[in-house]
């Protein structure tokens, strides 16, 4: 099918997402971002990089992908290495003392477990809001 997307080039065009905005299905418009891995099979996680907590956590809920921290990256907060928790909409700074691996696919499935990690910590924020708001 041929034509003018409403977002960028024509419909066919394999540069689109570049010259465009790159946002095309309802989702995206929704959420105001393009969604990255729909486009780059490189951006989807490589599940023989799974750290042994992630392969635990997975095995524990059933789960087999990590379809919800496909998105999850590591990237940078004031150049300290860190992991956007949508949560708090913040940033969690990655411990100071944390070597980091030299691939970003490793670097990024240990901000998976860092963020699920930190999700399941009494230091959440989200523990205090509960306690304060909860109604059982």
């Amino acid at each position: 099918m041929t034509g003018k997307s409403d977002k960028g080039g024509a419909a066919d065009d394999v540069d689109r997402y570049l010259k465009g905005a790159g946002i095309d299905s309802d989702r995206e418009q929704l959420i105001g971002q393009h969604i990255g891995y729909r486009y780059d099979v490189n951006l989807v996680p490589d599940y023989a990089r799974l750290t042994p907590f992630l392969k635990k956590y997975m095995e524990t809920m059933g789960w087999e992908d990590l379809n919800w921290l496909e998105d999850v990256h590591m990237g940078y907060e004031e150049s300290r290495p860190a992991v956007f928790d949508r949560n708090i909409n913040g940033w969690v700074s990655i411990p100071e003392n944390m070597e980091l691996p030299d691939n970003q696919q490793d670097r990024d499935m240990l901000a998976r477990e860092l963020l699920v990690k930190f999700q399941m910590s009494r230091r959440h924020p989200m523990v205090d809001l509960r306690k304060a708001y909860g109604k059982f």
